[in-house]
């Protein structure tokens, strides 16, 4: 898939009718459910609910296998939508597919949306999900198969995960995989990074939503200056596991998520930053027969394997 004259004419014209979704998102979170009940649900693999209860609250999780015969390397999947929209129920038919693409097990958390729950509500219950498998609390889960994932916002949400279990020093991850982040604060005109202003108007995701969705996350000013928050904002970056980060090329977040790779990387961590050709924002929702979802899901199992979670080398 190209970004042609044609095509470039066509997403300019779709963007231009994006809603405000301070005042959509709840719609917006209904037409998610309601389309994905419309795909229907994969039937060749394994698919079961679980709840990791925190501070009296339940938060869902749903697991996706290819097989449940054998335990298998776990993802530890954080959906995007901007911390507002998105969750288990439409992201079913992503993470079936990317469970068969790796042969992993999927776990998808249903964490807590703004704005009815502000930040720090969404990475608190990642980090709590995420303590109860690396604790071994949820059987035929090996702590050391587990590599945390996330796209857009839910790569933000990994990030801080790993940021936030470094510095609490309960577990500590061995693997993340970023796919297009968010990772800093500003995401107006006087961004520092170019791809802000570059494919912030005509690449279906705008720059403009992303700033009303920093809003409906955030409690009050301060928390845009927190690293769990904004991870390139953090002050220490050592200490934090091998990463995989991915980002599209027409994606506003270009720019600050291969950012957080160099700082990673600057700080001693193996970091592998990879820039997706002709790729926009949140393509890993498209079918897996497109190029850019099966070239990464090449290089995702290219990243497990460096690991050994298969047996291989």
């Amino acid at each position: 898939m190209s970004i042609n004259k044609v095509m470039r004419a066509a997403l300019k014209a779709i963007t231009s009718l994006e809603p405000d979704v301070k005042k959509t998102y709840k719609m917006e979170r209904q037409f998610q459910i309601l389309t994905s009940r419309l795909r229907g649900r994969p039937k060749d693999y394994k698919m079961w609910d679980h709840k990791v209860f925190c501070d009296g609250r339940a938060i869902p999780v749903r697991l996706f296998a290819p097989s449940r015969k054998r335990a298998l390397p776990l993802l530890l999947f954080f959906h995007g939508g901007g911390w507002v929209t998105g969750g288990i129920e439409n992201y079913t038919g992503v993470c079936a597919d990317l469970a068969k693409a790796t042969n992993c097990t999927i776990a998808s958390v249903d964490y807590r949306l703004a704005p009815e729950h502000k930040f720090p509500a969404a990475v608190e219950d990642c980090y709590a999900v995420t303590r109860e498998f690396f604790l071994g609390r949820i059987p035929r889960v090996n702590p050391d198969s587990i590599t945390l994932i996330g796209d857009s916002a839910g790569g933000n949400l990994a990030a801080a995960v790993s940021l936030m279990a470094r510095d609490r020093g309960e577990f500590l991850p061995k693997r993340q995989i970023l796919l297009y982040p968010s990772t800093y604060n500003d995401h107006s005109e006087q961004s520092p990074f170019p791809s802000i202003r570059e494919n912030g108007t005509d690449y279906l995701l705008t720059s403009k939503r992303i700033q009303s969705f920093i809003e409906l996350y955030r409690s009050s000013d301060d928390d845009l200056n927190n690293p769990y928050f904004a991870p390139l904002l953090a002050s220490d970056f050592s200490r934090q596991p091998r990463t995989l980060l991915i980002t599209a090329e027409y994606c506003p977040l270009r720019d600050e998520g291969e950012a957080y790779g160099e700082k990673l990387r600057a700080a001693g961590n193996d970091v592998q930053i990879i820039r997706m050709p002709d790729a926009l924002h949140a393509y890993m929702m498209l079918p897996p027969r497109f190029e850019q979802v099966q070239q990464t899901y090449r290089i995702i199992n290219g990243f497990l394997r460096k690991g050994n979670l298969h047996g291989r080398t």
